[in-house]
């Protein structure tokens, strides 16, 4: 099998999906947990400014969604084939509230009365919400195993996906997206509203350790074999452990008034979750309850070797670029914001 810096292709395509669906866990995830705050903030002005605040990244942010579905299905087609086929349900509504908040989005300030704001603002913060809670029941299904026979094909239904830890996981990737989504806000207002977000940032990432103390010993119960691969592993310790310290030093720096930082320590700390589940799960991608030889690996549900080092290539070369269009936006509308007649 072809290498490359001493990792076989599969491995090496392991890594780059992590990767683009870290970049949107940590992008989209700022702005969705805007969107959960927003109902949080009283008045017009507030809800234009924390509107305005995401609204020239929002959509670029979606595109590192776009990237890892693509990224999925050309380098592991059976697991998405399983994944998609197994969450059915949850990914319709998935695509359901993206489009809610997009239009939320959109259509709140194309008329002036105060019912059509106010309907477009509760469905912008269910929709964000929602997103984040099903991201995480996905996820926490994903981490804890589903029911796959040996053609891959899902045995369960859709209330198997609604079992407790995928549910505490939900809650617990809401609670992180709006402590991210506070430290963003507060970045970019001022005044009454940038004190308002101080507490609400203050709150949330209370709420955020309350949740993941209760995730962490739910995965002790519900998955005691998850301590093995560190067991076998020692090295491996310093993720969860810099994962701590992440959750410490954000809510530090935001007593410190520290907000750029924290911002950034929150998104390290989503990082460092997902990089401690995906240590969990390799070389597993789904995990099959029924029988451990029925999983998929990175190896049985990968495309041809040659397919693999031509879409390496291709991923080089893309990613890079996007990255590059991402630091541009946000560098172009980088300051506080300032409502005019072309805001939201």
């Amino acid at each position: 099998m072809a290498t490359f810096f001493g990792f076989d292709y599969p491995t090496l395509w392991f890594l780059v999906l992590g990767a683009v669906f870290t970049g949107y866990t940590i992008l989209d995830g700022f702005d969705l947990g805007a969107g959960a705050l927003h109902l949080f903030f009283k008045k017009e002005e507030s809800r234009r400014i924390a509107l305005n605040a995401i609204g020239p990244v929002w959509d670029g942010n979606e595109v590192w969604l776009v990237i890892g579905g693509g990224a999925m299905f050309a380098g592991f087609p059976e697991v998405y084939a399983t994944v998609f086929s197994a969450f059915y349900i949850p990914f319709m509504l998935f695509l359901v509230m993206l489009i809610f908040r997009a239009i939320s989005i959109e259509f709140r300030s194309k008329e002036p009365m105060a019912w059509w704001r106010r309907t477009w603002d509760v469905s912008y913060s269910i929709s964000s919400m929602s997103i984040a809670f099903l991201l995480g029941v996905v996820l926490g299904n994903i981490i804890q195993g589903i029911p796959i026979g040996k053609d891959f094909e899902y045995a369960g239904g859709f209330w198997n996906l609604l079992n407790p830890y995928a549910l505490i996981t939900g809650v617990t990737v809401v609670a992180l997206f709006m402590m991210h989504g506070a430290a963003y806000l507060i970045m970019k207002t001022e005044n009454r509203l940038h004190t308002k977000l101080i507490i609400l940032a203050k709150n949330t990432s209370r709420f955020f350790v309350m949740c993941y103390m209760l995730l962490t010993m739910a995965t002790l119960v519900y998955m005691p074999q998850t301590a093995a691969r560190f067991r076998e592993f020692p090295v491996l310790f310093l993720i969860p452990f810099a994962t701590m310290l992440t959750i410490i030093n954000t809510r530090r720096l935001l007593e410190k008034e520290r907000y750029f930082k924290a911002f950034a320590s929150s998104g390290l700390t989503s990082a460092l979750l997902l990089v401690t589940a995906a240590i969990y799960l390799y070389p597993n991608m789904v995990i099959s309850t029924i029988n451990p030889a029925y999983s998929i690996t990175i190896y049985n549900g990968a495309s041809s070797e040659k397919s693999l080092g031509i879409m390496l290539t291709i991923a080089a070369i893309g990613v890079p670029i996007v990255a590059t269009y991402t630091t541009f936006v946000f560098w172009t509308f980088r300051g506080k914001v300032k409502i005019d007649e072309t805001s939201y």
